[in-house]
Formats: C-alpha cells, sequence, structure tokens
C-alpha cells in the first residue's frame, strides 16, 4: 500500500480539525443548555422564597463578569466578539427569568442607542424608542422591571433628566454601559441604565448624585476632582445650575456637601439618584 500524498495528508487533517470544531460546538451547546437548566431552578428558588422581579438584575456581578471576561482573553478571536456573546447570554437569560423591555431616548441619534442595547440585551429583549429621557424614566417607573438607557451627553437637549430621579422611589441609574471599555468598542457610547431601586444587588464603587446650585464656583470642580468625583452633566433651568456628579462610594454626602460649599459653591439640593460599577479600561 503506498503511502499517503502530502494533498490527502491535508484533508484528512482538514476533516479532523472540523470534527474537532463540531465537538467544541456541540459541547457549547450544551453547557447553555445546562446553564438553561440551572436558571429554571434559579427561578424556582425565587419564586419560593418571593424575592422581586428587579433581583434578576444584577449590575454589579455582570461588570465583575465582563472584567474577569476581559482579564483572561487571549489568541485569535476579537474581545469585541466574546464580550458581545456574553453579553447576549446574560441579556437572554435575565428576559427568562424575568420578562423586560429596554427602553431608550433616542433624541440624540437612534442607531447608536440601537447598537448599544442589541449589544448588551441582545435581539431577545424587546426594544423601545422614546422622544427624550424623560419618556425613558416614565415608563420605566410605570413598568413592571423594565430598563431604560440614556447617552451621558444628553443633558444639553434632555434638561436635567436626573433630576426626576431623585425620590426615594423612583427609578435609579444601576449601571454605566459599556462595561469594558476600550478605543473602537462596537457599543462604546457611554449610556447609563435605569431600573426601579434595586434592594440587594445595586454596586457602589461610584455613586451618582443631583445637585442643585444657586450658585457655582470654578474652584468646586477642583474640589471635586480632589475626591475623586467628576461632574458627569450640566443644565441650566429657571432653578439655577443643576449637576450630575459622581464620586467614589467611599465618599459620604456630609463630605461631598462640605466639599462643594467650602469651595465657593451654594448647594440648594443634593440627593443621590444611583450607583454604577467602576469603570474598566481595556487598552
Amino acid at each position: 500500500m503506498s503511502a499517503e500524498k502530502p494533498a490527502e495528508k491535508a484533508v484528512l487533517a482538514l476533516a479532523e480539525l472540523r470534527q474537532e470544531i463540531d465537538r467544541i460546538d456541540e459541547a457549547m451547546h450544551r453547557l447553555l443548555m445546562e446553564r438553561g437548566t440551572i436558571i429554571d431552578r434559579l427561578i424556582a428558588s425565587k419564586k419560593a422564597s418571593k424575592t422581586g422581579i428587579a433581583s434578576a438584575f444584577r449590575p454589579g456581578r455582570e461588570a465583575s463578569m465582563m472584567k474577569a471576561l476581559a482579564e483572561r482573553h487571549e489568541g485569535l478571536l476579537p474581545l469585541d466578539t466574546v464580550e458581545s456573546i456574553w453579553r447576549v447570554i446574560i441579556g437572554t437569560f435575565t428576559y427568562v427569568q424575568s420578562n423586560y423591555s429596554v427602553h431608550a431616548d433616542v433624541s440624540g441619534g437612534d442607531a447608536p442607542m440601537r447598537d448599544s442595547a442589541r449589544f448588551h440585551f441582545g435581539f431577545t429583549v424587546p426594544y423601545i424608542t422614546h422622544p427624550s429621557a424623560a419618556a425613558v424614566i416614565e415608563a420605566v417607573a410605570s413598568s413592571g422591571g423594565d430598563l431604560g438607557i440614556f447617552r451621558l451627553d444628553q443633558g444639553a437637549t434632555s434638561g436635567a433628566w436626573w433630576r426626576t430621579l431623585a425620590d426615594r422611589d423612583r427609578p435609579k441609574v444601576i449601571a454605566r454601559l459599556p462595561f469594558i471599555e476600550r478605543p473602537d468598542h462596537p457599543a462604546g457610547t457611554p449610556v447609563f441604565v435605569i431600573s426601579k431601586p434595586l434592594v440587594d444587588a445595586a454596586v457602589r464603587d461610584v455613586v451618582l448624585y443631583a445637585a442643585q446650585f444657586e450658585r457655582w464656583h470654578r474652584g468646586a470642580n477642583e474640589a471635586l476632582v480632589r475626591l475623586g468625583g467628576e461632574v458627569v452633566a450640566s443644565a441650566a433651568d429657571a432653578h439655577g445650575l443643576s449637576e450630575l456628579i459622581a464620586v467614589p462610594g467611599t465618599v459620604e454626602p456630609a463630605q461631598l456637601h462640605e466639599t462643594l460649599t467650602k469651595a465657593g459653591a451654594s448647594l440648594a439640593q443634593l440627593a443621590e439618584v444611583g450607583s454604577h460599577a467602576e469603570r474598566f479600561h481595556v487598552k
């Protein structure tokens, strides 16, 4: 029997590699189905303990999972693809636990918001557009457990939307997307995610405050930076200057108030409006 020719060996090698790919694909599918059975048990457990709808959203856990994913990733497959696959898995299994919709403020354009929603939550979750941040907030407030998303730079076009989150039972910011920030991210538009208040799942690496000023002083910016904070958005109205301020979760409200006042700003109101995980950057 003659030895196999190089071309025949190459064909056999390709066939073996394709069999390996098929084996891996089947294993991945079976693992996803196994994940589904665990979700079934999770749903049953929550029903038994009467845990609320909002418990399906775990923004701190999701941020931690995405960070671990980025840190361990290597090889040929782009991180963009890996992140999008995991986001679809997480968003869809959350939807299976508790059906929800994503409401988006498209006053600054539909395309970036649609990209963000589909990348982070997948195509199974309904995507509903609204003409303003205020409309998104009201939709989430009147829902059974929906999410809302809007761009961080909507202050100029949507007014001080963050002021409407100040009351205790109003929706709150629970996440900032994308979880993994990097140049040329396929859904890199910075957006906040809001939901009804999360009792046990909120992550407080960064805490957000709605601050209303009768008078602002530029020295307040420097004082805020020294605290590790920043002004995320600003809007002026008949009541004065309203700002959305982000500070580390270790900064107490009284400390923030005192810092801004000592810096020369006249602060009329300060109210917490949500929190999110610390931003994670990939070069």
